[in-house]
This record gives structure tokens, sequence and C-alpha cells, in this order.
């Protein structure tokens, strides 16, 4: 009995160390629950066991970035583009664009993005490519440059109708997804009857069943448009229908408050914005917004 337990006592002093690999998940982990210093100190640790180990520069250039160090965020992603194996090549490239996308550098993003799109239909993975586009196309209509927005929204579209394989389902998701971004297009351009119809259009899709997981995405559509209609009793109306959990969505909706006389609700969501650690377009945009507005208020 006595010996068991001193194994026991002993167990945790004859444990392995961590693997580099295990050191970047749990990296991961506490980069997403928005502890990225001690995620970066994880991340170290594993490169200096292994060097070139792409997922821990690639999770060190994300933490870095949610940390508003760009800079250095982008000398992470420059060596995971280069470690990158084929199959993660685009993902680098992706995320060198969101990194971009932070400070709204459009010109910039694109250049990654557009590698990452190459990428894809050098592969025939069309589906791939058309989401690429659609993603440029969003940095940057986010960054005021609607024409180029249009130009990619387009060139998704007609990308993904290259699989001559399509269910009549995903012939409608990629409809839809087409009057969706007419809709933004046009309401960014001040056009309000056109924003509508191509939001009655994208609605008449979705009546059609065959995408109910695309349901989530027109209250967010509704909002978006009402928005830049300066409506923004209706946005908000419309928005908190829309996913609380997309920090874009929490960004216009703080700031149709703002405009309707609610700072404080705006300051909430603001702060909500900030609790959510991922490294994708949505939180680019919203989050360097919500970091400007709370350091403001605390001035």
């Amino acid at each position: 009995m006595l010996f068991a337990a001193l194994l026991l006592l002993a167990a945790p002093l004859l444990a392995q160390p961590s693997t580099p690999q295990d050191l970047v998940k749990e990296g991961d982990k506490l980069s997403r629950e928005g502890k990225q210093d001690q995620a970066l100190e994880l991340y170290r640790q594993a490169m200096q066991a292994s060097p070139n180990l792409y997922e821990a520069h690639f999770g060190a250039g994300a933490a870095l970035d949610l940390k508003g160090e760009y800079t250095q965020g982008r000398r992470e992603f420059a060596k995971a583009i280069d470690l990158a194996s084929p199959p993660s090549k685009a993902q680098a490239f992706r995320a060198m664009a969101v990194s971009y996308a932070f400070q709204r550098d459009s010109g910039q993003a694109a250049k990654y993005e557009e590698q990452a799109f190459n990428l894809h239909l050098t592969a025939r993975d069309y589906i791939a490519a058309a989401e690429t586009a659609d993603e440029l196309a969003r940095v940057y209509l986010e960054s005021g440059d609607v024409d180029n927005a249009e130009l990619w929204y387009r060139r998704g579209h007609e990308t993904a109708f290259v699989n001559k394989n399509m269910s009549p389902a995903e012939k409608d998701l990629w409809n839809f997804r087409w009057e969706h971004a007419q809709a933004r297009i046009a309401a960014r351009r001040g056009r309000h009857s056109e924003a509508e119809k191509h939001v009655a259009a994208a609605k008449t899709i979705l009546d059609k069943g065959g995408n109910p997981n695309q349901q989530r995405f027109f209250p967010y559509l509704q909002g978006y448009v009402a928005f830049y209609a300066n409506d923004y009793k209706g946005a908000i109306a419309d928005l908190r229908n829309a996913d609380q959990q997309d920090p874009f969505i929490l960004a216009l909706l703080a700031q149709a408050c703002e405009k309707s006389g609610s700072p404080e609700q705006a300051m909430n969501y603001y702060r909500q914005i900030l609790a959510i650690n991922i490294h994708n377009p949505t939180n680019a945009f919203a989050r360097p917004l919500a970091q400007q507005k709370l350091a403001r208020a605390t001035d």
C-alpha cells in the first residue's frame, strides 16, 4: 500500500514533457479565452523546441493581431507562409490577409487573398476559390472600396458556378449569397430601393427551403440595409435577431445604438466584442473599432 501511494505521488514528476504540438493546442485554447500573453509564451516554447512548426507561428500571428500588434503578427504569418505545406498554404495566405483587414488595408489584404484564390483555382477547388473571392470582396466593402467589392463578389459567384455538379440547393446557396452581397453593395452606395429589391430576392431564394442554415444571415442583411439607410431603430430591431456571437453584427448594433442616442448600450456591445477572440474578417472589422471606442470612453 505504501509503495502504491508513493508511486501515485511520483506520477506527476514522471509525466512526459509537453510536445510542441501540445503547447500549440494549449496556446490556441488560451488565445480563444482572451489570454493572448499566456498563449504567446506557449507558442514561443513550441518554437524553441521545434522552430519550423507551422502551427506555432500561425497561432502566434493570430494572438498578436488580437493584441493589436499587427507588425509582429505579420512577421509570424510570413514565417507560417514559408513553412506551410501545400494543403495549409491558402490558409496562411488568408490569415495574412485578415491581419491587414484589421487595419482596413484592403490593398495589402488583396495580395494575399488573391494568392489563396489562385491556389484553389489551380487545385480546381472552385467552391474554396469562390469563398476566398467573397472574403476579399467583404474586406474591400468594409474598407470602403465598393467597386472592387462588387468585382470580387461577382467573381466569387461566377467561380462557384464553374462547378457543374452543384445540386439545386447549392445553386440556391450561391444565388442567395450574390443577392445578399448586391443588397449590401447598393446600401453602401446609398441606393436604398435597389438594396431592398435584392433583399426581397434573397428572401425568395430562402423561402424555397433548400438552405435553412442560411436563415440566420437574413436578419443581418435587413439590419445592414437599414443601418445604411439611416434607419437606426429598424437596424437595431433586425440586428438583435441576428447572430449575437458575430462581432461584426455587434459592431453594427453598437453604432446604431450610438446614433439613436443609447451610448451606454453601445458600450455594452463594444465590450462584448472584446470578449470574442477569433481571428477572422468579422472580428478584424469589429475589434479595432471596439478598442477605440472603449479607450475613448475611459479617457
